[in-house]
């Protein structure tokens, strides 16, 4: 695919957009994938470039097929692992994924766990 090709896809646009946003607040970043069949999730420091917190649905304990019940789980997983960590906020990157669905389950499952965002 060339540059421009990619450029105009309207997906990458919208994580583009997203993502521009959510590392101007200066906070910790949030950042969901959904795949068909699995979804995951980590906290990112985008300053110093390393990933913190990660959960997925791939995981042993989790394992499951994509739907909202497992996203909750990660969701849930992936609170207790921040809190865990000393994560009190981050901003939630839904990338080029709309918030309703699987994406949705996840961040109040994080919410439920104890993170602001």
């Amino acid at each position: 695919m060339s540059v421009k090709r990619y450029e105009k896809n309207p997906a990458v646009r919208r994580a583009t957009r997203v993502r521009a946003r959510v590392k101007a607040s200066g906070r910790l970043r949030l950042s969901v994938f959904r795949s068909s069949r699995h979804i995951y999730a980590q906290v990112i420091d985008d300053a110093a470039g390393t990933t913190l917190v990660t959960a997925s649905s791939v995981e042993g304990d989790i394992k499951g097929a994509g739907n909202r019940e497992t996203a909750g789980k990660v969701g849930k997983l992936l609170g207790e692992r921040a809190k865990k960590a000393g994560i009190k906020e981050v901003a939630f990157d839904r990338g080029r994924f709309p918030y309703h669905g699987r994406v949705q389950a996840l961040a109040e499952a994080v919410r439920e766990a104890g993170l602001k965002f």
